[in-house]
């Protein structure tokens, strides 16, 4: 179950990164409303890592946690913020991705 926690929490992490990327082309109360989403999905990533942790080792989980974040943020930067798709980038993140299953394995 801590698993599943974790993931949502890297999840949320994904999130917050979204709505940040969509705050910077934004003003006013929509500014206000995407920031608003940052804060929330924030502090939900953080509580649902805290609680990840209680059972699995912090050396395992936030690894994890910031891999899924980071995969997440740059899959969310190619198709919904037009960022480039490059071999290299593309492999990069493949081998994080191989890395953080290495870890789960563990």
């Amino acid at each position: 179950m801590n698993w599943i926690i974790l993931i949502i929490a890297g999840l949320c992490e994904v999130g917050f990164t979204f709505c940040l990327g969509k705050a910077k082309s934004v003003d006013g109360l929509a500014w206000w409303l995407w920031i608003g989403g940052f804060v929330l999905f924030s502090i939900l990533s953080m509580t649902l890592l805290a609680k990840a942790t209680q059972s699995l080792p912090v050396g395992t989980a936030y690894p994890v946690w910031t891999g899924i974040g980071a995969v997440g943020t740059v899959l969310v930067g190619i198709f919904f913020f037009n960022e480039p798709t490059t071999f290299w980038r593309l492999f990069f993140i493949t081998t994080l991705i191989i890395s953080i299953v290495g870890l789960k394995m563990l």
